[in-house]
């Protein structure tokens, strides 16, 4: 099968499973955002092994993939944290710890499902039923990268600041919880590269300034056997905030 033969044959699959009827667009662009659609929706649930292999192979061949070499210690880089060739990326999740269902929203959270496949939620749904809740702020679970460049995920639930509330201390110690519970997973895996993103500063409304302060204070005061942490912002605002805080350490 070629690219746009994978692409059919995924849409058609995904549209039979719902039992729904849907238009399918002809040109290319406009499949992807439907495939990636009908994966934000679809419930966690298994799926056929030739859908596997040919959703994987699709993935891998859109995926980007970028080999940078980071250095010893604290890294600041900016861009897509799908990309990053690391052993983990961390996931701002939800509490539900499920991935994103609202469709082609462009939070970390959908894109990284959305990039990884369909089984990152399936795998995500096990490991929530084996818990028995919903995760807790500041709190991390680890899984397979499946289809992106680096080995594991790490979810973590970072604390969300209800519109124009200020932030509090506890909200302060559960985002920095949230690195720490990350660094922690990643030292049990034996991991030697980690990717942060901005946890909270999206939909949860964390001021970026503050989330950074934490951010860098609580990775710089815990103890960790990793090699490289990578802190990875995607607007020029989060970069600056960073690379003043850094400044010492780049």
């Amino acid at each position: 099968m070629n690219l746009n033969e994978q692409l059919d044959f995924m849409l058609n699959f995904l549209i039979k499973e719902i039992e729904k009827p849907i238009d399918v667009p002809n040109d290319f662009k406009s499949k992807k955002e439907l495939l990636r659609a009908l994966m934000n929706i679809r419930p966690p649930k298994k799926i056929s092994k030739e859908f596997l292999t040919i959703q994987n192979q699709f993935l891998q061949s859109q995926n980007e993939i970028v080999n940078e070499t980071f250095k010893k210690g604290i890294n600041l880089w900016q861009g897509d944290i799908t990309t990053l060739k690391v052993d983990a990326i961390v996931n701002a999740a939800n509490s539900s710890l499920l991935g994103c269902f609202i469709p082609l929203h462009n939070c970390i959270d959908n894109i990284i499902h959305t990039k990884a496949g369909i089984q990152l939620r399936l795998e995500c749904k096990e490991i929530m039923d084996k818990q028995g809740c919903e995760e807790k702020v500041g709190l991390a679970k680890i899984t397979t990268a499946y289809n992106l460049p680096s080995k594991y995920v790490i979810h973590t639930v970072g604390p969300a600041i209800p519109q124009n509330a200020k932030v509090t201390k506890k909200d302060s110690k559960l985002l920095s919880n949230c690195y720490k519970s990350c660094l922690e997973l990643a030292d049990f895996y034996n991991l030697k590269s980690i990717a942060f993103c901005c946890i909270s500063t999206g939909v949860f409304n964390f001021p970026q300034d503050q989330a950074a302060k934490i951010a860098v204070e609580t990775v710089k005061n815990t103890e960790n056997n990793l090699k490289s942490i990578i802190f990875d912002v995607f607007t020029d605002n989060d970069y600056l905030i960073y690379k003043e805080l850094l400044k010492d350490d780049l």
